[in-house]
């Protein structure tokens, strides 16, 4: 359970994990944490595998597992959560237009603890130096440029219809490329090492010049050692921020999306809510994650595991890289 820190610590919270290509949660599907199961998501933009995995999780559904095995992994022995996906997209992407981080639909500036800017100014100084972002605009937002705040990227191959789209549950994305997408990353000259490519793409014009290509498999991680779900803390090597302290009925979401910086085009949102236990809307939301993951679940043993074919082919481009 999650300790509600307010002044009485009587309330708890659990949370669900959902994702989808829209903002809407009715539209998403029930993620699986640290399960042997891959999500594919996909509209008329991408498709997308999808893995969550969450250190100690405590939350929805009642057997989720509350590790996995990729905490064991040389790189993520320190790391509390992955969003992990790989994303095949279905036309031409900018580099400099795609972002990664967090939004939120309404403010949030009264519920910010004492800290925040000295916290962000840490993460933004120390760890994410191409992060934007407003925390007390109406429609707050920090978002960073995917390619330069990414924690692992890998260039895959082109795909063709009759490809098997990947799963990911058994796989840890580690920074580099897969077939000719090592070309790839020479042609564009993006440095080996997770350090030196994150600093690469600190620089508009690298991002600018790099396309995400329609219909390569690019695969991607995100996680870090600093955001701990179960009591829901920010833990930065100067402070740590009890977020919890400032959850309400209004603000019980954390968002993640992926989308188009010019064309505001969504690809990815992951959802974490956060479900106060007591309360008249906690049984329903206990019962729909337990009965969709379960079909889910059904769905994904009656098909071995694997996702489908693409079922769609880019089309051939002289821009291709040879």
């Amino acid at each position: 359970m999650w300790d509600h820190a307010d002044h009485t610590g009587s309330s708890k919270y659990r949370v669900k994990v959902t994702a989808g290509t829209e903002y809407d949660p009715d539209t998403h599907q029930p993620v699986p944490v640290n399960g042997n199961q891959t999500l594919r998501i996909e509209n008329k933009h991408a498709t997308v595998s999808l893995c969550v995995r969450i250190q100690n999780f405590t939350g929805y559904p009642d057997n989720s597992p509350s590790t996995s095995p990729y905490f064991s992994h040389p790189l993520h022995t320190n790391d509390q959560y992955s969003i992990s996906y790989s994303i095949i997209f279905k036309h031409p992407v900018n580099g400099d237009d795609l972002l990664f981080g967090n939004d939120f639909d309404r403010p949030i500036r009264h519920r910010l603890p004492p800290g925040f800017n000295a916290a962000l100014r840490f993460v933004k100084w120390t760890l994410d130096p191409a992060m934007d972002g407003d925390a007390y605009a109406d429609k707050p937002y920090l978002f960073s440029p995917a390619l330069a705040t990414w924690n692992q990227f890998r260039i895959g191959e082109k795909i063709r219809k009759s490809d098997e789209v990947p799963t990911l549950h058994d796989t840890v994305v580690q920074e580099g490329a897969e077939g000719d997408g090592a070309e790839v990353r020479r042609y564009y000259g993006i440095p080996d090492t997770v350090e030196n490519r994150r600093h690469h793409f600190q620089n508009e014009d690298a991002r600018k010049n790099f396309v995400f290509e329609e219909g390569r498999m690019y695969l991607a991680d995100f996680g870090n050692p600093y955001l701990v779900f179960n009591d829901f803390s920010l833990r930065l090597p100067v402070f740590t921020l009890h977020a919890i302290r400032y959850v309400d009925e209004k603000n019980h979401d954390l968002r993640y999306v992926l989308k188009d910086r010019k064309t505001g085009q969504v690809y990815l949102v992951v959802l974490f809510t956060l479900v106060l236990l007591g309360t008249e809307d906690e049984p329903s939301h206990k019962e729909e994650i337990t009965k969709r993951t379960h079909e889910s679940q059904k769905a994904n043993d009656e098909h071995d595991g694997k996702l489908g074919q693409f079922d769609w082919q880019p089309q051939t481009s002289t821009s291709d890289i040879d």
